[in-house]
């Protein structure tokens, strides 16, 4: 019951920012969940860090708050902030090149994708965005239900035992058929195989990204990467997959507003 009504408040709370949110509250929105999540990944990946990891995390919330943004001088300004953080690091702090690295990657991994999120709403509107989450919700629902019915042989057991190759089939399949059909309301120049293969891609990536932090739990031994939200486990844990498929529907997304 706990995780239903955590479920339940979640998806209104966020279709009701995505809908109602003035564009300054979404990008300040979209940099506080940075945060969380970058928070989480950072205690999973390079924990006991102290002031360090604050750091980090203020510096992921600019990277998505600078990429949320649809002005391309930006990213070079993003760029510099990252490489002065690594010369920091490393120079300065005497951090370690492989851990300066990890931490980095949150830039990458967390603040990119969520400010790519807000700026693929500027571009196409709430529409685009509901599309994508909708797609990868599907797909995350497909490959539950088709997993329990059909599932036999193990996607990847030494990372998440639970998954199935019959699961994912099912997750992919459901979610073309979102994408061809609600994607319409956002690419109406498209055909069925274009619709068809960004579907795919969206969902292939998706799968993807739960894995990869199914990976960073398991080597940083945990269950979930917090327990901020009751029965959902941390903020990485809901965005995770759709973290590894923004990218691609942004790509469309500016490639169609051309």
């Amino acid at each position: 019951m706990t995780r239903l009504i955590s479920g339940v408040v979640l998806a209104a709370a966020a279709l009701a920012a995505i809908l109602f949110l003035p564009l300054i509250g979404l990008r300040l929105l979209a940099a506080n969940v940075a945060a969380l999540a970058a928070h989480e990944y950072l205690a999973m990946t390079v924990p006991n860090q102290g002031s360090r990891q604050w750091g980090m995390v203020i510096l992921v919330a600019l990277v998505c708050w600078v990429t949320s943004s649809t002005l391309v001088p930006t990213l070079f300004g993003m760029v510099a902030l990252v490489l002065g953080w690594l010369g920091y690091s490393v120079l300065f702090a005497n951090q370690r090149v492989q851990d300066a690295a990890t931490e980095l990657v949150a830039t990458v991994y967390i603040g990119m994708p969520l400010g790519m999120l807000v700026a693929g709403q500027i571009l196409a509107g709430w529409k685009a965005t509901l599309v994508l989450m909708g797609t990868v919700v599907v797909s995350d629902s497909a490959q539950y239900y088709s997993g329990r019915a059909f599932g036999r042989r193990p996607l990847a057991p030494a990372i998440s035992p639970k998954k199935t190759i019959e699961g994912a089939i099912g997750g992919v399949v459901f979610g073309i058929v979102f994408m061809t059909v609600a994607g319409r309301a956002v690419f109406p120049v498209l055909g069925i195989p274009a619709l068809a293969a960004l579907g795919a891609a969206v969902v292939v990536l998706g799968i993807l990204g739960d894995l990869f932090e199914s990976r960073l739990k398991r080597v940083a031994g945990l269950k979930d990467s917090s327990s901020l939200i009751p029965g959902h486990g941390g903020v990485l844990d809901r965005i995770d997959a759709l973290l590894f498929a923004i990218p691609a529907f942004y790509f469309m997304l500016a490639r169609s507003a051309v």
